[in-house]
């Protein structure tokens, strides 16, 4: 929207400044009313008769007739104006090619410790360049200057959509408009993305698995869902290797094939998850929860978890048959009930373990830490062959 100031031909008294819309017509109708005459033509500030809306810019001074010829206005204000310093008089910017028409007052008020203050206050004090029109040249971005100029008219901060505040703010420092460069370093601020170490939430996952083929496989490695809610989503083949799931809350969810290698699973509730052939090879579980577990897989594929970190994990009643625990770290673990059938537990350190109940029929323990082991109640018999170290 364009705006224009209002005089009645020949005069500078008890101007109106309105809104331009619609056809030249319009504008004529306006002023009628504004002004209180019978307005037929308009006239810019070099008397040329302005015969298409179109040629209107904005804050432009016009001068209104009844159909008299243009005459020179009288300001008999203006050597006071001067003599004051308030200097309230029109003059135009060329900044880097574009004009921009304003009053010295903008350019003064608002900012008075600014470059353009110090420039404009006082006339031809830094003996600024103009061109043949004399509007004063300024070797500066007309795009960033914009919001800069707006500024300074109503106090407001307003930036057009595609315009990068990152060079309004260069343009504001350039001209020592202080204050204008604070607020625009927080809008700035608040316009960033997350930092990438942010935990990504469970809205902003559900929506990258929705946008995602449920035959291919999602790459989420390295990422972070430290206490997330994961809880009952399928994230089978999903490639989570060296993500942090710490504290993550993935009771049922459906993991299987899922990568879990060196990922953080600490503190992690995987309760009645499953987990057919997943692979968690050194992984950190330190302290989680797995309680009721299905590692199981019908087709055959075993769950690898060689090497992994499950100090301290409750999996209590989970199915594990065939299961790779080579090397892996179980101490003061808890295993009641499980079902370890042909599970590898070679080297594994099982240190205070708690195996009661479970069913460990051909289960390799050669060379594995037993020492303070519980093994009552045992489904099927352990024989020293097993457990040979």
């Amino acid at each position: 929207m364009r705006r224009v100031t209002l005089f009645v031909n020949g005069t500078t008294k008890n101007g109106k400044v309105v809104a331009v819309y619609g056809t030249l017509a319009d504008l004529l109708s306006v002023a009628s009313n504004k002004l209180g005459i019978r307005a037929s033509s308009l006239y810019n500030g070099k008397g040329g008769l302005i015969d298409d809306i179109a040629l209107i810019r904005d804050d432009d001074v016009l001068y209104v007739s009844e159909g008299d010829p243009f005459v020179e206005p009288q300001n008999d204000l203006r050597g006071s104006d001067e003599r004051s310093g308030a200097h309230t008089d029109w003059l135009t910017l060329n900044i880097g090619g574009r004009l921009f028409t304003t009053t010295r007052s903008t350019l003064v008020s608002k900012e008075p410790e600014s470059m353009l203050a110090h420039m404009f206050r006082d006339k031809d004090v830094w003996g600024n360049k103009q061109d043949e029109r004399g509007a004063y040249l300024i070797d500066r971005s007309p795009e960033y200057f914009e919001p800069i100029l707006n500024y300074l008219r109503h106090g407001q901060l307003i930036v057009n959509e595609g315009i990068n505040l990152l060079g309004v703010l260069e343009e504001a420092r350039f001209f020592g408009i202080e204050q204008l460069a604070e607020q625009l370093e927080v809008a700035i601020k608040n316009s960033q993305p997350p930092e990438d170490h942010s935990p990504i939430s469970r809205k902003e996952f559900v929506r990258f698995l929705l946008a995602t083929p449920t035959k291919s496989e999602l790459r989420c490695q390295g990422l972070n869902f430290s206490g997330a809610d994961l809880s009952r989503l399928d994230l089978r083949y999903i490639n989570f290797k060296m993500a942090n799931l710490s504290r993550c809350n993935l009771t049922h969810a459906n993991l299987c094939c899922s990568n879990l290698e060196r990922a953080d699973l600490s503190g992690a509730n995987l309760d009645g998850a499953n987990l057919q052939g997943v692979k968690m090879l050194c992984s950190n579980a330190e302290g989680a929860s797995l309680k009721g577990c299905n590692f199981e897989d019908p087709s055959g594929l075993k769950a690898n978890l060689e090497g992994a970190n499950l100090k301290g994990v409750d999996m209590e009643g989970s199915q594990m048959t065939g299961i790779n625990l080579r090397v892996a770290t179980l101490k003061n673990a808890k295993l009641k009930n499980c079902n370890l059938r042909g599970a590898t537990l070679a080297g594994t350190d099982l240190e205070n373990c708690d195996l009661s109940g479970c069913d460990l029929q051909e289960a390799n323990l050669r060379g594995s830490n037993v020492k303070g082991a519980i093994f009552e109640e045992m489904l099927t018999p352990l024989h020293m062959s097993q457990s040979v170290r």
